[in-house]
């Protein structure tokens, strides 16, 4: 549900550390979420509070974590059911901590790089709102931007129209963060513009190196490890290709062979699985390729962060040049007016 309230990234982030660090030092569990649910803010700590006392009657602590519904990503969901079958919590707990504060790093950095830009366009769209506003107040009502917006009724129309398309931006980002499917088609279309298709890609693949190296490391079923993976990449190609990729293998391909056939994966992608399968090592080998993807992922980001600046800053450049033209046009339209 795009609606529902998910744990904070860094929220998510910090609580991997520390149950990484307690559990590791062989602190009981239910120690270690009372004291989480104490610390707990915002709608974390009814959470929280619920797997604490879970913990007390015995509960596993991945079960009380799944009665939570969405509010815990996919993956830490299953890895956390992975650890208490396995064993190696600590080590599970610990892998998806530096995975999660790296992204809170990414993201830490694109929004520092992109909020001058979003603050000069907020700022054109309130002073363009503004003379909407007074120029309406005149004896003579002005129409400064030629779609009948005056006064305080035309301010109000303007603001629920810009309202509206920031709602719906917001709403996509949301779905494609979500990986919700319905926007399938708007991931495909982005996938094919020059540069920006690219930089996703690589994101997605840095998504997925990792949480393969995970899965497959973990133990986990592998065909529950290789649906999450592709899942967790929240690219539509690649989840899309999950149940064709699981029936090659079933039939007898090995991994390299069964993701080569969707054609949709890069060749040093596939060139460092199949080198994995040959040794034995393909968990390390993902590793490996899920830190060099890391790598890439920051360049790709810097991009993103280019393109989005560049394109808000068109957008205020446009929102200038036209609000220009018309102050223009009604000055040289009320002088002619005066002309004999």
């Amino acid at each position: 549900m795009l609606g529902s309230p998910r744990i904070k990234l860094k929220t998510l982030a910090g609580l991997c550390r520390r149950l990484s660090t307690s559990i590791g030092a062989g602190v009981d569990v239910r120690k270690t979420w009372a004291r989480e649910a104490e610390r707990a803010e915002g709608n974390a700590k009814p959470r929280f509070a619920y797997i604490a006392e879970a913990a007390n009657k015995g509960v596993p602590i991945a079960d009380a974590i799944d009665a939570c519904g969405d509010y815990f990503p996919e993956l830490f969901r299953s890895m956390m059911h992975v650890g208490e079958k396995a064993g190696h919590q600590a080590e599970v707990l610990r892998e998806m901590a530096e995975k999660y504060e790296h992204q809170v790093t990414l993201r830490r950095s694109f929004m520092g790089a992109i909020w001058w830009p979003m603050f000069q366009l907020v700022m054109a769209i309130g002073v363009i709102g503004l003379l909407i506003w007074i120029l309406g107040m005149l004896p003579t009502p002005v129409d400064i931007i030629g779609f009948g917006l005056i006064g305080t009724e035309g301010l109000i129309k303007y603001l629920l129209v810009v309202g509206s398309i920031a709602l719906a931006i917001a709403l996509v980002v949301r779905a494609i963060m979500r990986g919700a499917l319905w926007v399938g088609p708007v991931q495909k279309l982005i996938l094919r513009i020059p540069k920006i298709g690219r930089a996703f890609e690589t994101l997605a693949l840095s998504r997925l190196a990792w949480t393969m190296h995970v899965t497959f490391g973990s133990g986990m079923d592998m065909k529950e490890a290789l649906q999450l993976s592709l899942r967790s990449a929240r690219n539509v190609e690649y989840s899309n290709s999950s149940d064709a990729v699981w029936a090659s293998i079933r039939r007898g391909s090995d991994l390299t062979d069964a993701l080569a056939a969707t054609g949709s994966y890069p060749r040093e992608f596939l060139d460092t699985i199949e080198v994995g399968e040959q040794s034995g090592r393909l968990s390390e080998s993902l590793g490996k390729l899920a830190e060099q993807y890391e790598q890439e992922a920051r360049a790709a980001l810097v991009i993103l962060t280019r393109i989005l600046g560049f394109v808000v800053w068109l957008a205020v450049a446009l929102m200038i040049i036209f609000m220009i033209f018309r102050i223009a046009s009604f000055y040289i339209g009320t002088i002619n007016s005066f002309l004999p």
